[in-house]
């Protein structure tokens, strides 16, 4: 193998008295410093002092990180002066014992990343950190609202340099002999991490503490460097307020450039703020290296206004956050993307491209290692069973297993006598005691479960031999607790296919397990039905003096089912066949030199994996003596462990790291502790990342205790290769422990690269042995072939021996790709006639045949093309701060697919006494970190509180249940950050807007493609009948009057659905009058003067418009204000009563005195309301005149509605535009005066206010009113209505139908047995000035299916400002067609019709027939040029009820004019058309009109004034919104805007605020995932807090203002990096 591309330092080097040590290699350790820190390591421990040692060797390692000037290197080593609660136990000193200190090599990893945390100290990462409502604050305390003194609470540099060197000498011989320093009350992972002052120091000298809670002071400097092109990042360092609510840190972090100048000095501004504090901002410049000027803002006080993005001045804290945000986002992101492209229809998402300059392998090709011969001792048993019946007979009374309790006292010794009669007992039960003697329940060769607690070994023992013995395969599996098994069910699918039909259990674990009331043990989630058997001996029958188990020798059945769970959750049963587990046990004992009654302390799960093979099987091979200890005593006394390996003067251990570290953790110094005992400690997950450093920092502690260095064994295992590797306890001879330090960068592009520049981002390996006797094993690459890597490259380790799993239960497919690989050679020729084995280990084959595990598969994560290991990043996080903040170091790191790519999430428990601030800080410092060190982002990083992630059984986290959990948002962190903007750099390029093609030349286009210039028109407004010779509604009404006197118009009903008033068309006529008189003779009102009318929806607002019109007067209907809500809704009143120029308000006699109560004159000032009459008691006389408008094209009324963007907007509609309307829904509807037409609308504007007041007078049909505010009341009342009047049209909004849907939604049965009849509703239309909500229409019309309603009923019109109704179904023609398009050919502005159910697709349905008199064509918005049919464009009317124009008193007239006098720039340039504003489609479909002709169908997308305009493309809100609401069942509601180009989603969470930060992550996925942008914010708030107006739209302006102003009180913020 070459050695150029590899170096490993190998040498028995752990402290053992001899620094040197006799097999210390340094030649081949290639740093630029060896030579000098051999210069160290060769000085005997008598002749340098600890101090001595620190100071060279932080001289030596201090050349590689910044300094600050002026300042001791040797300094940090001793322990500072806690300068704050949250930084005391950062940095704690250095274990002083006498020892020599190895922590140079093991601990490289977490001085690594807190040499790269200092790399970035100045340079904070601008996190707005996320605002929680209080309720959500863990904690109250006020200290966990104030900043640490310190610029970043964790470096305290400037701080008392003069007195750390007094305390120094004191304290250092105290040190932590016994390993008592605070690190180990904190439970660090590795005891090392404690770094040195020098790595620490960047260069600012100059510290500015601020003096007061309320600020916290950041400093920002920026690293510019020749390849960034001289461009320095932009850095804006601010000043936000701290309330005691929520405290913002801000970290502002940059990328590191590699050119960095550490002796600029300082340069220090200070601001004062209108706060008495100051703050420093320190920019360092690089000299020479960044020609651009350094952008400095200065600070924003609360109080200060500040420009945004959009150039509005907003003043307050949210706005300040988010454009620290943009700030923060500006930064370039690490893949330039390369130069826009013209899309023409796929958005292409970006590839990866891979970098020319990435390390590849280089070596030769590698061979296959052997292992040494398999020496068949003579006297080795012929299989396991007849080991165990030579020791049960031969030695009785030799103790096999020893079980503790969890006082750590022997509960019970098991013999060899024992476990055989009992194994013999539980075998002949088996065989002979279930079902009948002619068909037994179980035959040789079945399956069954092993149920066993951890803390019952014997009993597992004895019913596993059992097994054996009765030739009956074991599939040992975890005790099922229904609550919060994780993993449970997937076990279930494991047993159900292994056809198990009979558990094995012991009686305590019987008696545990949950019973329903009869006292049966109910069927498990996901298992089959099992037969429960206690095979204790106490219940077990004995087997007749005559019955012996048959002892074959060890053949190819299958022993025992060991399970496994892979990375997405599945459990597979992995077959090891009885040779093979023979042969395992005698390579074991061969490499581990196991002898007959050695002791063995074992601490692991002895179901499975390690623990199982050496204290169950192998141990009985060699008559060995097993002391058992249960996870439950590990719990209360980690070091129970040592104490047995003293007591029982134990030869073997095995252990996990975890073990080994928390007897550190726990270790004070215990005198009677010896372990010169030991001659191996095998280390079960040696293979793990983090396993070198809990080795290396227990043998440093424990080495004074008799601990031999050369004890510690590693060994690595899988499932399915059961032990690959494991180092042997050493013999004279044998090859040294090596150690490989790589660099991250090349791992993770799967190559080995010995790292000698970038100290930082390094692993370091140790070999977990060499191969077992009598295997073979290789390296394949991680492709699809198994082909053979190159010595410098990390793949897959796979093994060639019998002693391995030999299949996956039940899965052929699965298991040829895993037992049954024949690994090729670069010419493709197999390189063995054997099968290979792959371990799942991810590693190579070092020097002198050591192997080294670099990771597993199962945590490999692929992310644009380079692999990182879930371990090493789980390292990283717990090398940052180690222990202080994660509870009991509990990370969990997977990945998850969004966006066509791997994205990197890691879960952590916090400490429960943590603030928001150390997680925040925390959670930071973990982003730079891994930013560092692996060179990739992390795309979510949440928090959860301690003892809530879920576990497996032996305490671990459980990981695929966690992400499980996750996706589906049931997590419940308490603090999450989403780095989405720094880590999604695949998406397609933001599009450029096209020069646009001229108007003329796509109208050409269109005609030679054949296609139809996009237009269509209802049919003509027809014969002039008998009521339309009159001009003017009030002369209808006078006419209806004097010829149909007694004919009812409106009937009002009340919320019981009983008639609450109703008006003839004389009644009418006669209040009319009555009202006109009295605007004459109180008001004084001349004709042409506008009147507000502030009614309730009735008929008293009715007659008071018909008065108007009598007295020539222009009615403006306003909506009343909501007497619980005044403060919000009187000031609408009252802007539209200014605004429309009202002379006098009329209303009732209520509202006229709520409009002068107190609460009133609190929001608006009494004395502004022009004159204010009520009309409940009216003047007898009736006017002298009625007035006769001269000119039809005079003003009928105005029409006021505020917009869903907030715009407040009259229109004037004329008495020509007036009578039309009214004509073309009589003729739409064919309305005539038998009819009935239920109307359950707003009577204040658009469609809603004509049908109420003006088609029942101009068609003479009878309207039944509802009043949408009685539904909240009683909600069938509506549809009662519409069934018990036989009605055959009728008119509501979506927010009826959303109550209906919502509140009727349990009840249509009961609704059906009390006559509720729909089946005469012919047309059921949803008034609307938006896109149809086709999944309301949709739901309404199935869930009242049942009731009669025919589901082509429903059907929707759309009307606007400009024109009140465009469309509306009507009663002839065609039905309602949908269609569906590609959802982003539409940001596009291109129309492309796609198939129901295919990606992206968006279903649109047409808006309900053109109106008659109504023509339409679809034009482009900027050059107003005609559009081909199916072209989405803006749909522009030309119609005899268009209104005549906005009506405002601030003359933007000019602005709005072509609202509604546009012309075509191209075609048909003569017509006058309006402007809707709205963009749509035409399309010819394949249905005929009433008149023959082919049906036009129009498609309303969405109004221009709503879209968004992001990365070049126009996006919907409701598109996204209805992705959002779709993503977690507690999202009721949501509503999208933008500022400043970041998308803010808010979302209303119906549910505990635990769920609401489970929703942050799950939007952005959704958003990225389906329309490709990245959200920036996520605010989630309570029920009702996204404002509807009174057509149920939602008002995103409004709410985007409530934001900005901090007004919303959400319940979490989050603020998407």
């Amino acid at each position: 193998m070459e050695m150029k591309s590899l170096a490993f330092r190998q040498g028995g080097g752990h402290s053992d008295g001899d620094v040197g040590g006799a097999g210390m290699d340094w030649k081949e350790l290639r740093w630029s410093t060896s030579c000098r820190l051999t210069d160290i390591q060769h000085v005997h421990e008598g002749d340098i002092t600890q101090k001595g040692y620190e100071k060279k060797r932080s001289k030596l390692i201090g050349a590689y990180f910044p300094q600050t000037p002026g300042m001791d290197p040797s300094m940090g080593q001793e322990r500072r002066t806690p300068v704050t609660p949250s930084s005391s136990s950062r940095y704690n000193r250095r274990r002083s014992s006498g020892s020599r200190n190895e922590r140079y090599r093991s601990d490289v990893h977490t001085e690594a990343v807190q040499a790269a945390l200092a790399k970035h100290k100045e340079r904070k990462m601008a996190v707005p950190m996320p605002s929680k409502r209080r309720s959500l604050v863990v904690q109250t305390s006020m200290d966990a609202y104030t900043p640490p003194d310190t610029s970043s609470g964790s470096e305290g540099e400037g701080q008392g340099d003069g007195d750390e060197e007094e305390g120094g000498d004191g304290e250092e011989e105290d040190g932590r002999g016994g390993g008592g320093t605070s690190s180990s009350q904190e439970g660090s992972i590795s005891m090392e991490h404690w770094i040195s002052r020098a790595i620490h120091g960047t260069s600012s000298t100059t510290n500015t503490t601020s003096s007061t809670a309320s600020s916290s002071s950041s400093s920002t400097r920026s690293g510019g460097s020749g390849a960034a092109g001289g461009r320095l990042a932009d850095v804006l360092a601010q000043h936000v307020h701290i309330s005691a609510q929520h405290h913002h840190r801000h970290h502002h972090h940059h990328r590191h450039h590699k050119t960095e100048n550490h002796s600029a000095p300082p340069d220090v501004t200070s601001y004062t703020n209108n706060t008495t504090t100051t703050d420093g901002i320190q920019v360092e410049r690089t000299p020479g290296a960044g020609t651009a000027p350094q952008r400095q803002t200065s600070k924003y006080g609360n109080a200060e206004l500040m420009e945004t993005g959009d150039g509005v001045p907003v003043s307050s804290r949210v706005s300040a956050k988010i454009q620290q945000l943009v700030n923060t986002l500006k930064r370039p992101k690490r893949p330039p993307l390369r130069e826009f492209f013209v899309d023409d229809f796929e958005e292409l998402l970006e590839v990866q491209q891979p970098d020319p300059n990435q390390p590849k392998a280089e070596g030769a090709q590698m061979v296959a290692m052997r292992g040494e011969q398999l020496g068949v001792v003579t006297n080795w048993p012929p299989s396991l069973e007849a080991a165990l019946q030579r020791w049960g007979t031969i030695s009785p009374k030799a103790p096999c297993l020893t079980t503790m309790d969890t006082n750590g006292k022997p509960l019970y010794v098991l013999t060899y006598g024992k476990l055989w009669s009992r194994s013999m007992k539980v075998a002949y039960n088996l065989l002979h005691k279930l079902g009948t003697k002619q068909e037994p329940l179980i035959r040789p060769g079945d399956r069954v479960a092993l149920v066993f607690p951890n803390n019952d070994p014997a009993a597992f023992m004895t019913a596993f031999y059992g097994c054996l013995l009765a030739e009956v395969v074991p599939v040992p599996i975890e005790v099922p607790l229904t609550r919060k098994d994780a993993g449970s069910q997937q076990i279930g699918f494991l047993l159900g296919s292994c056809g198990v039909t009979v558990a094995l259990t012991s009686d305590a674990c019987h008696k545990g397990l949950p019973k329903s009331p009869t006292g049966e043990i109910p069927q498990f989630k996901g298992w089959p039905k099992v037969l429960w058997f206690v095979a204790e001996s106490k219940h077990l029958s004995k087997p007749p003096r005559d019955w012996f188990p048959h002892i074959k020798d060890a053949n190819q059945d299958t022993a025992y089912i060991e399970y496994k769970t892979c990375k997405d959750g599945s459990v597979l049963g992995v077959t090891v066949m009885r040779i093979a587990m023979l042969t395992h046990c005698q390579a074991l004992t061969q490499s581990c030199s196991y002898t007959e009654a050695e002791t063995i302390v074992n601490v692991l799960d002895f179901k499975k994996d390690v623990g199982l093979w050496h204290a169950v099987l192998t141990s009985v091979m060699n008559m060995m003596h097993v002391i058992s200890i249960p996870y439950a005593l590990m719990k209360v006394n980690p070091l129970s462990w040592i104490q047995k390996v003293c007591q029982y003067k134990a030869k073997v251990a095995c252990v996990k790291s975890r073990d080994m570290h928390w007897a550190l953790v726990a270790h004070r110094d215990q005198r009677e502790v010896n372990l010169s005992s030991l001659r191996m400690l095998v280390v079960a997950d040696g293979a793990n990342p983090w396993s070198i450093s809990s080795c290396d920092a227990f043998l440093n502690v424990f080495q004074t205790k008799g601990l031999k260095p050369e004890v510690i064994c590693p060994c690595a295992s899988s499932p399915e290769a059961l032990t690959v590797a494991i180092r042997r306890p050493l013999e004279e001879d044998s090859t040294p422990p090596g150690r490989g330090v790589l660099s991250m960068q090349g791992l993770s592009h799967g190559v080995i690269r010995v790292d000698s520049e970038e100290k930082l981002s390094v692993l370091t390996l140790q070999d977990v042995g060499s191969v077992m006797p009598g295997a073979a094993m290789c390296v394949v690459k991680l492709e699809s072939v198994p082909q053979l890597c190159k010595t410098d490259e990390i793949g897959e380790l796979c093994v060639c021996t019998v002693a391995t799993g030999t299949s996956y239960y039940g899965l052929a497919g699965m298991t040829k790709n895993t037992f049954e690989v024949f690994p090729v050679s670069n010419n493709g020729t197999p390189i063995s006639e054997f099968p290979f084995t792959r371990t799942g280990l991810l590693g190579f084959i070092g020097p002198a045949g050591l192997i080294f595990v670099a990771g597993k598969m199962d945590g490999l994560m692929v992310v644009g093309g380079r692999r990182h290991n879930a371990d090493d990043i789980v390292a990283t996080a717990l090398a940052v701060e180690p222990m202080k903040f994660v509870y009991r170091g509990r990370i969990a790191v997977f990945s998850i697919t969004v966006l066509h790519d791997e994205r990197i999430v890691v879960v952590a428990e916090q400490r429960p006494d943590s603030t928001e601030e150390d997680s925040f800080q925390w959670m930071s410092r973990v982003l730079q970190a891994i930013d560092s060190i692996h060179q990739v982002g992390v795309y979510c990083l949440a928090l959860v509180p301690s003892n809530t992630l879920p576990k497996t059984p032996l305490g671990g986290i459980h990981l695929s249940e966690t992400k499980q959990l996750f996706l589906e948002g049931s997590l419940h962190p308490c603090n999450v950050l989403m780095c989405p903007h720094t880590c999604v750099t695949n998406l397609p390029k933001p599009r450029q807007k096209q020069p646009e093609i001229g108007p003329a030349s796509v109208m050409v286009g269109n005609l030679v493609s054949g296609k139809r210039i996009a237009q269509a028109s209802g049919r003509d407004l027809g014969q002039i009948e008998d009521n339309d010779q009159f001009l003017f509604l009030a002369e209808v009404l006078q006419w209806r009057a004097q010829t149909t006197p007694d004919h009812v118009l409106y009937t009002l009903l009340n919320s019981r659905g009983t008639i609450a008033s109703s008006l003839t068309c004389v009644q009418l006529h006669k209040r009319a009058e009555k009202i006109a008189a009295m605007l004459a003779e109180r008001g004084h009102l001349q004709d042409g003067d506008h009147v507000a009318l502030v009614y309730p929806p009735g008929i008293d607002l009715i007659a008071a418009f018909y008065g108007c019109l009598y007295a020539g007067c222009v009615p403006i209907t306003v909506r009343p204000p909501h007497p619980q809500n005044i403060a919000t809704t009187l000031p609408t009143v009252k802007m539209i009563v200014e605004v429309s120029r009202s002379v006098c308000v009329m209303t009732t006699q209520v509202i006229s005195k709520l409009l002068r109560s107190k609460e009133a004159s609190a929001a608006v000032d009494a004395r502004t309301w022009p004159p204010i009459m009520d009309t409940d008691d009216l003047p007898k006389k009736k006017p002298p005149l009625l007035y006769k408008p001269s000119n039809p094209d005079t003003l009928a009324y105005l029409d006021f509605s505020v917009s869903t963007t907030g715009m407040l907007a009259g229109v004037k509609m004329s008495h020509t535009a007036t009578s039309a309307f009214c004509r073309s829904i009589k003729l739409q509807c064919e309305l005539y005066p038998s009819r009935e037409v239920a109307i359950c609308l707003d009577p204040y504007c658009g469609l809603g206010f004509v049908l109420w007041c003006l088609c029942s007078v101009y068609s003479g049909h009878q309207s039944i009113l509802i009043p949408p505010s009685e539904l909240e009341v009683n909600p069938a009342l509506w549809l009662s209505a519409v069934s018990q009047y036989k009605v055959r049209d009728t008119f509501c909004s979506y927010s009826v139908m959303e109550l209906c849907t919502k509140g009727l939604g349990l009840q249509t049965d009961s609704l059906k047995s009390r006559g509720l009849d729909l089946s005469r509703v012919r047309t059921c239309v949803v008034v609307a000035e938006e896109r149809p909500r086709i999944a309301l229409t949709q739901s309404f019309s199935k869930l009242f299916k049942d009731l009669g309603l025919h589901p082509r009923a429903v059907s929707t019109s759309f009307g606007c400002r400009i024109n009140l109704a465009i469309c509306l179904q009507g009663t002839s023609g065609p039905d309602p067609t949908t269609v569906y398009v590609d959802m982003r050919a539409l940001r596009h502005d291109r129309v492309r019709l796609v198939e129901r159910g295919s990606p992206h697709s968006l279903p649109l349905m047409e808006s309900g027939k053109i109106l008659p008199g109504v023509r339409i064509i679809i034009a482009n918005p900027e050059t107003k040029g005609p559009m081909g049919e199916s072209h989405l464009g803006e749909i522009w009317v030309h119609s005899g009820h268009n209104a005549s124009g906005y009506f405002t008193v601030y003359g933007d007239e000019a602005l709005q004019s072509d609202h509604f006098n546009s012309r075509l720039s191209f075609g048909d340039t003569q017509t006058v058309w309006a402007r809707t504003g709205y963009l749509g489609f035409l399309r010819r479909t394949e249905l005929t009109d009433a008149s023959g002709e082919r049906h036009d169908a129009l498609y309303v997308v969405g109004a221009l004034e709503e879209a968004m305009e992001l990365r070049g493309m126009r996006y919907h809100p409701i598109d996204i919104e209805t992705s959002v609401i779709r993503t977690h069942k507690s999202i009721t509601e949501c509503a999208v805007f933008t500022w400043t180009n970041l998308l803010v989603v808010v979302v209303e969470l119906d549910g505990s605020e635990q769920e609401a930060l489970d929703l942050v992550p799950l939007v952005t996925n959704v958003v990225l995932e389906e329309h490709y942008l990245i959200v920036g914010v996520v605010v989630v708030v309570d029920i009702g807090v996204i404002p509807i107006n009174s057509r149920g739209e939602k008002q995103r302006m409004h709410l985007r203002d409530g934001f900005l102003a901090d007004q919303l009180d959400p319940i979490y913020v989050a603020y998407n990096m």
